[in-house]
């Protein structure tokens, strides 16, 4: 029986990429989705991207490091990264570990997160004028 990789879906709302994640991390998935974003944003010319983490129930350094990568990343790309649904226990294993994510907004909710979003992209085109 041959084993496939799980592969975490990423939808397109209007000029915002969607990442839901509904499965436990480990590296590999981690680093597969770190690529499979910056493709995305790419291809699709996204102006934000909102990823949900609120069934994760740990993210250890890697996991923190790679959000954070990626958005240092799509920052260079000229795209925005809110991380929505962070568990306590997350937020505490983060600080703990001394793991700062710059670059990395963080809301409550994908409302609020679609909020920041919607403001960034909004504030960005007022600078443009």
């Amino acid at each position: 029986m041959e084993f496939h990789e799980k592969r975490i879906p990423i939808i397109k709302i209007h000029d915002y990429l969607i990442v839901s994640i509904q499965v436990d991390m480990h590296d590999k998935l981690a680093i597969q989705l770190q690529s499979q974003i910056l493709e995305e944003i790419a291809k699709t010319r996204a102006k934000g991207v909102l990823i949900d983490i609120s069934v994760l129930e740990m993210v250890d350094s890697f996991i923190g490091r790679m959000l954070s990568g990626m958005a240092s990343m799509a920052a260079i790309m000229d795209t925005s990264v809110v991380i929505v649904g962070m568990q306590p226990a997350v937020a505490i294993t983060l600080v703990e570990l001394g793991l700062e994510m710059p670059g990395v907004d963080t809301a409550l909710n994908m409302e609020k997160g679609m909020e920041m979003l919607e403001r960034r992209l909004k504030d960005r085109n007022d600078d443009n004028f």
